[in-house]
């Protein structure tokens, strides 16, 4: 493995978003070879209403077919795809994993070795499914998963490598009803720790129009994919990151659609 291709925020079912993934595989499948050279990461909403069930399988089909094309595809849940957004059932928590992991006794953190790389990927949406916080579209990571996440930091097989933290909420900015709640406890447990950090959920940044916030909490590379599908024609990005280069100006925006 040499290059991640970091998408977020497809929000199949929406409008056009799913045409245009299809347009992402087809440029993915034409341009980035060969596929055992890169590692597709989606850090969640994937589909746009997690009510409508054929939003999955639309998203699914995508990911089948780049995985049949030799691809190795990593994702996480949104908001989205436990509800409509603003709006969650704890149902989908399960259904998501026998879904795209086809195993519901899955937890987060997920961590997959590859190569030199752990990617430990994060569920920023189920702990906020509870009834009294589960209006909005703010993340919570919660205790028991943050315990876990120190716990996994200290195994000798990902202590030794070259560690990939990716998740949907955005975690450094602070926008009312979007937030990532427990920030600042996740920041305890990575800072200066951790290579690379990947996220979404904030389609528009008028801070920083690039989505790019390198150096954060000691990262060297932290990247906010918006919406690749540029869902209501929002700012996004299809990142291709290099991984056998330590600075980031190697990296680049696809720019598939």
């Amino acid at each position: 493995m040499k290059k991640i291709i970091h998408l977020s925020d497809l929000h199949i079912g929406h409008k056009e978003c799913g045409e245009r993934f299809r347009l992402i595989i087809g440029g993915i499948s034409r341009t980035c070879l060969p596929s055992s050279d890169y590692i597709v990461v989606i850090t969640g909403d994937i589909a746009d209403n997690a009510f409508h069930p054929e939003q999955y399988e639309e998203a699914i089909a995508g990911i089948i077919s780049l995985e049949e094309s030799g691809y190795r595809v990593l994702v996480v849940p949104g908001n989205h795809d436990y509800g409509t957004g603003i709006l969650g059932n704890r149902k989908f928590v399960g259904q998501f994993k026998q879904k795209f992991f086809h195993d519901r006794r899955i937890s987060y953190p997920k961590v997959d070795l590859i190569d030199e790389f752990a990617f430990i990927g994060l569920d920023s949406t189920a702990w906020e499914l509870n009834w009294h916080d589960r209006f909005f579209s703010e993340g919570e990571i919660g205790k028991t998963q943050l315990s876990r996440l120190v716990r996994l930091m200290r195994r000798p097989e990902v202590a030794a490598s070259r560690k990939i933290v990716y998740l949907h909420h955005h975690p450094f900015d602070f926008k009312l009803a979007m937030q990532l709640k427990d920030s600042e406890e996740l920041k305890v447990i990575i800072e200066n720790q951790v290579e690379m950090l990947l996220f979404g959920h904030y389609h528009r940044d008028e801070e920083s129009a690039l989505k790019i916030y390198h150096g954060t909490w000691g990262i060297p590379r932290c990247y906010n994919a918006g919406s690749s599908t540029h869902k209501n024609g929002e700012t996004g990005f299809q990142w291709i990151i290099n991984t056998e280069e330590k600075d980031p100006s190697a990296d680049f925006n696809a720019k598939f659609i």
